[in-house]
C-alpha cells in the first residue's frame, strides 16, 4: 500500500474534519509553514521517579487558540503519544494547536494511576499554555478506546484525583470532548473475562468499587462539558451500549452531545460508506463549531 492512500485510510478511520480533505502533500505543506514541535515537554514526575511527557504542534507565532488534547489509547497497557501523530494533522490544518500525552501504561503502574496522569497533564497544559500558544478556553479532549474513556475522565471529574499535579490552581474546564468508541462503564468491563483489564486493576482496595468510581458514567452532570461520541454499532471491544448509555444520561442531565453510530462498525475499524464518513466529519466540524471551539481557529 503506498503511503497517500495509507493515510487516507488512518484518516478516514478517524472521522477527521471535512474541510481537511486535501492531499497529504498540501497538508504537510500547511503544517511545516506554520507550525513546529516540541517534544518530550515535561508535565509531570511522579513520587517514583518517573517524568511523564507532552508532544505540543504549536504555531510559530505563538497566538493563543484552540488546542486539541489528545489521550492515545490501547487498553491501558500499549500506545504512545507518538502512534496516532497522523490524527493530528487534520486539526492542524484547521488551526488547532495539538497537545499528545502520555500516560502510565498499566504494566508500570495499576489503576487509577492513568487518570491521573491525564487530569495532571490537562492541568499543566491549562496552566503554562499560553507561552506556547494555547487558549486554555479552548481545550477539546479527545481519544479513542481507552484514551476515549481518559478525555471523558479528565474533563469530567472533580478534583478528587488531583492531589499529585502539585498545582493549587482551579482545575480547567474543557470546551468540548470528542470521544471515539470510549469505554465508560468500566466496572462492566472488569465483570468480564478481560486479563488485561484486571491487570490494571490489580492494586489494593476494592477494585470493583475503584472501577464504578473511574467510569465516565459515574461523572455525568449537569456540569459535564459538550461529548460528541462516535461508535461503532458492532463493536466487540467496547460495547455499542457503552455510547448509548453515555448520550442517555448526558441527555438526561441536560449536557448538549451527540452521539454518531457508525452502522457495522468494529473497534476502531469502520468500514464506511462515503455517506457514513461524509456524515461524521460533518457531525466533528459543526459539533465544533457550535461549542465555539473551531471558528476562529478556521
Amino acid at each position: 500500500m503506498n503511503a497517500t492512500v495509507h493515510y487516507m485510510n488512518i484518516l478516514l478511520l478517524a472521522a477527521v474534519p471535512l474541510q481537511a480533505q486535501e492531499s497529504a502533500r498540501d497538508w504537510a505543506s500547511v503544517v511545516g509553514q506554520r507550525f513546529r514541535t516540541e517534544r518530550d515537554v515535561v508535565y509531570r514526575t511522579t513520587p517514583d521517579g518517573i517524568q511523564l511527557k507532552l508532544d505540543l504542534y504549536i504555531p510559530y507565532d505563538r497566538k493563543p487558540g484552540p488546542t486539541i488534547v489528545y489521550i492515545h489509547g490501547g487498553g491501558w497497557q500499549t500506545g504512545s503519544k507518538e502512534q496516532y501523530v497522523l490524527w493530528y494533522l487534520p486539526y492542524l490544518q484547521l488551526g488547532y494547536r495539538i497537545a499528545a500525552v502520555q500516560y502510565r501504561l498499566s504494566g508500570v503502574a495499576a489503576a487509577p494511576a492513568a487518570v491521573e496522569d491525564c487530569r495532571c497533564a490537562f492541568r499543566w497544559i491549562a496552566r503554562n499554555g499560553e507561552k506556547y500558544g494555547i487558549d486554555r478556553n479552548r481545550l477539546v479532549l479527545t481519544g479513542g478506546s481507552a484514551g476515549g474513556h481518559l478525555a471523558l475522565l479528565t474533563a469530567m471529574l472533580d478534583e478528587s484525583f488531583d492531589a499529585g499535579c502539585k498545582d493549587d490552581g482551579p482545575a480547567p474546564k474543557a470546551r468540548a470532548v470528542i470521544n471515539y468508541y470510549g469505554a465508560t462503564d468500566m466496572a462492566q468491563l472488569l465483570g468480564e473475562d478481560r486479563p488485561y483489564l484486571q491487570r490494571w486493576f490489580r492494586g489494593p482496595g476494592d477494585a470493583k468499587e475503584l472501577a464504578r468510581r473511574i467510569s465516565p458514567l459515574t461523572w455525568v452532570s449537569a456540569g459535564s462539558p459538550p461529548v460528541l461520541t462516535l461508535h461503532g454499532d458492532a463493536d466487540g471491544s467496547i460495547p455499542y451500549s457503552h455510547a448509548t448509555r453515555l448520550h442517555e444520561a448526558l441527555s438526561k442531565a441536560g449536557v448538549p452531545n451527540q452521539l454518531a453510530t457508525i452502522s457495522g462498525g468494529a473497534h476502531g475499524r469502520h468500514t464506511w460508506s462515503d455517506t457514513d464518513t461524509i456524515r461524521v466529519q460533518r457531525a466533528i466540524e459543526s459539533f465544533l463549531k457550535k461549542h465555539g471551539a473551531l471558528e476562529e481557529a478556521q
